[in-house]
């Protein structure tokens, strides 16, 4: 298989059910950890203008609202963000696929939380529907290691691609010393190596 790099001209991302409630339920890996590589995903993406789509799961209720530095850093994605009422595959939401059709992109990022549950069925889903698919496996989580372990291990076996936030934002800077590559060590890289 040859590679060729995930650039800003031919992808999307998908942050999926970063909520309160369900970041919570994650002790495969540690909350703040998780929740710090959610938002340099999403600043990255910011910055090289690349189509965000966000979701949430029943909002009103234990799963609670989207992390609130999605509405400060991706204010538009936010407001557009699809509101499922409890479907488990983000994909079969109508609004969503129809989101991330709209966004003509064939390359496509994940992060969600849970891996186990809402990260897992759309990466199946999509890479199904032909599209390449990679899952940043430490800006989601799952409520125990062993189910992040098998929810990853199917992923990986079923042809989706395991990444980490940093070396994805590597691949999709490309190089470090262009304007965006610069802002996203200044904005994205230093202030989480330093935190």
């Amino acid at each position: 298989m040859t590679f060729k790099r995930f650039t800003s001209d031919d992808t999307a991302l998908l942050l999926i059910d970063h909520q309160i409630g369900t970041m919570s339920w994650v002790n495969s890996i540690p909350l703040e950890y998780m929740k710090r590589n959610a938002i340099m995903l999403a600043k990255t993406a910011k910055i090289l203008n690349i189509p965000t789509v966000l979701t949430s799961s029943m909002e009103e209720y234990a799963q609670g609202p989207l992390m609130d530095e999605l509405k400060e850093i991706l204010p538009a994605e936010f407001e557009a963000r699809i509101q499922r009422l409890g479907i488990v595959n983000a994909m079969d939401d109508e609004n969503f696929a129809t989101a991330v059709k709209a966004t003509q992109r064939k390359r496509i990022i994940i992060a969600g939380v849970t891996n186990d549950v809402c990260t897992v069925y759309p990466a199946l889903t999509l890479l199904d529907q032909g599209y390449e698919v990679q899952v940043v496996a430490d800006a989601g989580g799952s409520p125990s290691k062993m189910a992040d372990d098998i929810a990853l291990q199917r992923m990986l076996k079923a042809g989706v691609t395991l990444t980490s936030t940093n070396q994805l934002i590597a691949e999709l800077t490309g190089s470090w010393s262009t304007p965006e590559g610069m802002r996203i060590v200044q904005e994205v890289v230093m202030p989480a190596l330093q935190g």
